[in-house]
């Protein structure tokens, strides 16, 4: 199947299919006689598969990685589990920080009047960040 039909069976954008191929993580069966990509079921199973991890946070080395364990029969499932762990960590620490930057943002908007002055609150805040954001 072309591009544009793999890509729609995978509910991915043809740009990102194409991305995915250019850089090797799922690769087209081969080219037609005009030249498209071809796409089969197993290829587009995997654009599904690295759809899916990407939803959870995981980057393309590490879809890479998942991948290749997928295709492992002789996987062990502490390799999966490890990298499901170290991506909850990480989702977890992302987690405390936007809920502290919305707790602050909370703060500022509280203390902001919202009325015809100029003074602001919240552009203050803004423009007292230093380089590390804090």
């Amino acid at each position: 199947m072309k591009i544009g039909d793999a890509a729609r069976e995978a509910g991915l954008p043809v740009k990102t299919v194409r991305y995915y191929a250019d850089i090797g993580l799922v690769d087209p069966q081969g080219r037609s006689e005009s030249g498209y990509r071809d796409y089969d079921a197993a290829a587009v199973a995997k654009l599904r598969f690295v759809s899916r991890t990407r939803r959870f946070g995981f980057s393309i080395p590490e879809c890479r990685e998942l991948l290749s364990l997928y295709a492992d029969d002789g996987r062990e499932s502490a390799d999966v589990k490890r990298l499901a762990e170290a991506k909850i960590a990480e989702l977890d620490t992302r987690l405390a920080e936007l809920t502290d930057l919305r707790n602050e943002l909370v703060r500022v908007a509280t203390a902001c009047a919202g009325d015809g002055r100029p003074d602001c609150p919240i552009l203050e805040r803004f423009a007292a960040l230093d380089s590390s954001g804090g």
